[in-house]
């Protein structure tokens, strides 16, 4: 019997790495744009970690962790998210002691859940967080950095903005208990999930997508009502830097996030295009997390961006380029005895253009075959040579792409003629 890989847990095949690769492109070079700084962190931390972090009656800790004892008896987990990682790697290497901090990371998060499409056990997060800066200024720039990424991306029409304030704790307690009066009064009203969450989390009640509970809710206590001054001035000013910025957004009440250690400003990037798994990017403030995990009082916050959804929905919008999509720039389709000058003009060539995909054919074969080949690898040109190419120092010149005659030039002229169409 073959063994299979893991369901939920997918294979990334080349024909879908350029892609991959395109996206971690733009992301990491965004980030570093906005003074960010990459972090790399185990994905096996202690089960307790995320006990503390995430809230211990949340569906992650209870049904979707990955956690087993070692051979020392220590409970470990395999990270389901990267927040709680990057705030102990942080504490624990000093980068929080009287400074801000500017961080992202990338890389495989886990949760046992039902596979299904942009939902798998194994996911690919790129998440970012700042550390040290209280104000409403950082949460707008995060906000508005991840408007410019989609753009640049060219979905930017495509994902909308959803913002809300969770206020602070203390708040938020008050809340909960009118909220969970309400819903204990209707509780035959709602679903088993949400019946769950009373004893659990109230709040995620109104993230429900239960059209009924949603109707329910109508007639539900406001959070707003219970947040005070600081509250309210924080989301004010962070609307107003977003309404100064031409982004647009839409404040949603009902948005609280899936975990519990957010406060004050929560946010997801969401569309339409993908069905139910519709959030691409979300995150908000954490300004007690850090104390959470053991280390003095900083504020935070970040973001995290599916990785999988995102590249479902460049897909959707066919917004990869077709450098992207196509595979090779050149591909060397060489006849007869040449292999060695063959070889001397893709080095010519790889020396000049380094970011350009370049393959010479290798285990000889007929032109016919070799061409054929040149095709399906998606290259734009090929490049021919044969003995007759050779012995007047020539190369043929076949546009795979485009309608367009085969040109002939002389091989001192490669890098000129290259010039004009790569650069």
């Amino acid at each position: 019997m073959k063994i299979q890989s893991i369901r939920g847990m997918n294979d990334i095949l080349p024909d879908d790495s350029s892609k991959w690769q395109y996206v971690e492109h733009h992301l990491s070079e965004m980030l570093r744009s906005y003074g960010y700084r990459e972090i790399r962190f185990p994905i096996l931390e202690q089960s307790e970690l995320f006990k503390r972090t995430i809230g211990s009656v949340t569906d992650i800790i209870e049904k979707e962790m990955y956690s087993f004892h070692d051979r020392n008896g220590d409970n470990l987990s395999l990270r389901p998210e990267g927040t709680a990682g990057c705030v102990r790697a942080s504490i624990q290497n000093g980068l929080l002691h009287n400074q801000s901090q500017r961080l992202w990371y990338i890389g495989p998060m886990f949760r046992h859940e039902r596979p299904q499409k942009g939902r798998l056990r194994q996911f690919h997060q790129l998440g970012a967080e700042v550390f040290g800066l209280a104000g409403p200024d950082i949460d707008a720039e995060i906000l508005i950095m991840t408007a410019r990424l989609w753009s640049r991306l060219g979905i930017g029409s495509t994902i909308k903005l959803q913002i809300n304030t969770l206020g602070e704790l203390e708040e938020r307690v008050k809340y909960r208990s009118e909220l969970l009066s309400f819903l204990t009064d209707h509780r035959a009203l709602l679903d088993d999930d949400n019946r769950r969450r009373l004893t659990s989390n109230p709040l995620r009640v109104l993230d429900s997508k239960n059209p009924s509970v949603q109707s329910l809710l109508s007639g539900a206590p406001e959070l707003t009502d219970f947040l005070g001054q600081s509250s309210r001035e924080h989301f004010d000013q962070v609307s107003s830097l977003l309404d100064a910025a031409n982004i647009e957004y839409q404040i949603n009440r009902r948005l609280v996030r899936g975990l519990d250690y957010y406060s004050k400003t929560v946010f997801e990037w969401v569309t339409d295009s993908l069905g139910a798994q519709g959030t691409i990017c979300g995150g908000g403030r954490f300004d007690r997390l850090v104390e959470q995990v053991g280390g003095k009082a900083c504020k935070g916050i970040g973001f995290s961006i599916g990785l999988e959804r995102l590249l479902l929905l460049l897909d959707a919008k066919s917004a990869f380029p077709d450098s992207v999509r196509n595979g090779l720039d050149l591909y060397i389709v060489a006849v007869g005895n040449v292999t060695a000058e063959a070889s001397a003009i893709a080095e010519e060539l790889r020396t000049a253009y380094s970011h350009l995909r370049i393959e010479r054919h290798c285990g000889g074969g007929t032109f016919k075959a070799q061409l054929k080949k040149a095709d399906k690898s998606g290259a734009r040109l090929a490049l021919i040579l044969g003995e007759d190419e050779c012995a007047s120092r020539t190369l043929g010149i076949k546009y795979l792409r485009e309608k367009r005659d085969q040109d002939t030039i002389d091989q001192n002229r490669l890098i000129e003629y290259m010039n004009n169409i790569f650069t």
